[in-house]
């Protein structure tokens, strides 16, 4: 696939460069044909002038991991008023000619940048050899439709201008190119840019400026002392700026943004590849478009942009602080199985609240549970099982845990703005509670409440930790980084960011619990038709008067390739939870696309045993293959192995009976008893509350 992505690359590359050459030498550009006046309008005046003027360059392409195009470049126009070389020209002459044509500019164009009398006389005296620009970009459709009706002394003048196929799609992480500032006024500088120079602001436009912008070409206009035009030089042609292959998909990045646009009013998807460690999505609700800054951004639609109390500049995906709720459970879990305190089959009773000093702690459910081990409490996200296994564990064991799998630091992934979260240390807990951590903290910090806050980003990479089973993988969001002539500079490999230090055996039993969350338990929303899906459930309080619902996990079961985090913001005074809210986002995503992922998902062929065309097996190893006269193989007839041909060592591991995950049993408050039947398990409610509850020992 990448070999065919490379040829997509240099086609961009080309094409930018076919557009720099073509740009120069537009006809309509008067900086190629002098667009002075006729003969007849130039006198014997001192007009002789060489200037060297600089071309900017088109800026590099940034495409997807499929060659897809995120940013790229297109040629807009401006109106602009070419002054003429007049016989004795004054002030009141030379300003009446430029009002004449900008009235009429403006039955033309909407936004007419009106100059001052100064501002005009003054680029006559100092500048009429080239065009003073008085509108705003305009796109082709535009300049056919006024081209016509173009009166002299008015000229279209062809610019370079970014452009975002996808308008607001994976906007947070793409960042525009604006604008380096307004052209020079005065006498003409020496390779003063023919139009304004642009710069990455933001995303990957602004970490990557320096290789996405090119070099700018040269141009050389003369003119002898009767303002005659010779033919013009251009020692150096523009280069193309680089290009930057993201590892998104935009196919599946658009298909969540849609996916969270129906389900949510703000929230956030990241699915990330376990094994390669690339950010394949991460979406934000709501977003906004790029477009809108090119070339700038009025100071009124800015100002809305920033006053809509539903940020949408705000890249929720990887900028938020969320509490984690139960989706930090599998942190306590992996703790306490690898520290040896408990194992997969360690029950502990589980009734419907405790209470420590003068505050109680309630089970979501708001039920008792009985005697239940990790897989089930996992299942069910039983508070209490969480609450007293950190209690047990101390919070300083279970949130050093926490950090190998990249909570409280940055991912390291090219972003702008990424949060490093919260994970409370003791000297955090002493500078800000001005005490240790106490029973109240370990309980909370368990059930992912209190002072933790983590990013949907970092959620998912810690569920790529859980799915790759050992390490945890580094991240990447750019692919490649190519130069001008499409030669790879820089290519990002797969490599881990740290050894988590669990013992596999340890995260397979966690993996057990998350499959029977969605095999019965509260993520029973997210079950796919296609793959065994895992996750974990978490519904928090948040922002003091709001809800949070969060579905996290990874898939396939048995060999995990995809990990994932979800999250639904609640508005006020809605209750949402994660099976209720956050699940049915991870369902809709994947479900559709459940042709790609079964595809990619698929296992490698069985093998195969060639036989003879008489359907008898082939005789003995070595055995030559017949071909005709022609020295081609004769045709041979393929089938799958039988079941009862399997190896010895195969029937023997098929013997080998996996333990499956229990089913949850919940039960009437107070019996503390398991019921005699299964029962389905309640939808995941609220968390206990997000304030620390300091409780001595």
């Amino acid at each position: 696939m990448r070999r065919s992505v490379a040829h997509l690359f240099c086609g961009a590359i080309l094409a930018s460069a076919a557009s720099a050459q073509q740009i120069a030498a537009l006809p309509d550009n008067p900086l190629t044909h002098g667009g002075l006046a006729s003969d007849s309008a130039i006198t014997n005046r001192k007009n002789a002038r060489t200037i060297t003027l600089s071309i900017p360059a088109p800026r590099g392409a940034i495409l997807d991991r499929n060659g897809s195009v995120i940013a790229s470049n297109r040629i807009a126009w401006q109106l602009g008023l070419q002054f003429e070389q007049f016989e004795k020209a004054d002030r009141p002459f030379v300003i009446d000619w430029a009002r004449q044509r900008l009235a009429k500019a403006k039955l033309l164009v909407k936004d007419i940048k009106e100059p001052t009398d100064d501002e005009l006389w003054n680029h006559y005296n100092d500048r009429r050899w080239l065009p003073l620009l008085i509108s705003t970009h305009l796109h082709e459709a535009e300049k056919k439709k006024i081209e016509p009706g173009l009166p002299k002394g008015l000229i279209l003048h062809p610019v370079y201008q970014r452009y975002y196929p996808g308008g607001d799609s994976a906007a947070h992480i793409i960042g525009y190119a604006g604008s380096m500032g307004k052209l020079p006024t005065g006498p003409i500088n020496f390779e003063e840019p023919m139009w304004e120079e642009t710069e990455g602001r933001g995303g990957l436009e602004e970490l990557y400026n320096k290789n996405l912008t090119g070099q700018p070409g040269i141009k050389k206009l003369l003119y002898d002392e009767f303002g005659r035009k010779f033919p013009e030089e251009q020692p150096r042609r523009p280069r193309p700026g680089g290009t930057v292959v993201s590892t998104l998909n935009m196919a599946w990045q658009k298909h969540a943004e849609q996916v969270l646009k129906e389900k949510s009013k703000r929230g956030a998807f990241v699915l990330i590849d376990v094994n390669t460690g690339e950010v394949l999505v991460m979406a934000s609700r709501p977003s906004f478009d790029l477009n809108q800054f090119i070339p700038s951004i009025s100071d009124k639609e800015l100002k809305a942009l920033d006053e809509d109390p539903s940020a949408p500049r705000f890249g929720r995906a990887f900028q938020s602080k969320y509490p984690p709720g139960s989706c930090f459970k599998p942190m306590v879990a992996l703790t306490a199985l690898n520290s040896g305190k408990i194992d997969e089959d360690t029950t502990i009773d589980c009734p419907a609240a405790i209470t420590l000093g003068n505050h109680t702690f309630h089970n979501h459910n708001k039920r008792a549970a009985g005697s239940i081990n990790v897989i089930q409490a996992l299942a069910s996200s039983n508070n209490i099982w969480f609450g007293k296994v950190g209690m047990n564990l101390g919070a300083n064991a279970f949130l050093g845990t926490a950090r190998r799998f990249g909570f409280g630091t940055k991912t390291g992934l090219d972003l702008i703005g990424e949060t490093e979260g919260t994970v409370p240390t003791n000297e955090w807990m002493m500078k800000v509670h001005k005490r240790p951590f106490k029973d109240g903290d370990d309980f909370n910090l368990s059930i992912g409440q209190g002072s933790l806050e983590v990013s949907p980003l970092q959620v998912a990479q810690a569920m790529a930790g859980i799915a790759n089973g050992g390490v945890l993988p580094k991240l990447h969001l750019v692919m490649q980084v190519q130069d001008p002539y499409g030669r790879v500079i820089n290519q990002a490999v797969p490599d881990k960011r740290n050894w988590l230090g669990i013992k596999l055996e340890d995260i397979l039993v966690v993996r057990k619990g998350m499959r029977a969350v969605v095999d019965g338990g509260t993520g029973k929303a997210a079950e796919l038709s296609f793959a065994e899906l895992c996750g974990k459930t978490g519904t928090a309080q948040w922002n003091n008067d709001r809800n949070l619902a969060w579905f996290a996990g990874f898939l396939p079961y048995d060999e995990p390739r995809f990990a994932f985090a979800a999250v639904y913001e609640g508005s006020k005074g809605e209750k949402p939870s994660g099976g209720k809210n956050a699940a049915p986002i991870v369902k809709s995503f994947f479900e559709p696309l459940k042709d790609e992922f079964k595809d990619i998902l698929a296992p490698a062929p069985k093998a195969v045993e060639v036989v003879e065309e008489d359907g008898a097996p082939a005789e003995g190893e070595g055995k030559a293959l017949e071909v005709n006269e022609d020295g081609v193989l004769k045709a041979q007839e393929v089938k799958p192995l039988h079941s009862d041909e399997k190896s010895e060592g195969t029937q023997k591991a098929d013997k080998k009976e996996e333990k499956k995950p229990k089913k949850v049993e919940p039960v009437d408050e107070g019996e503390g008893k398991v019921a005699p039947k299964a029962l389905p398990v309640d939808e995941e409610e609220m968390e206990d509350s997000t304030e620390s509850v300091p409780v001595d020992d």
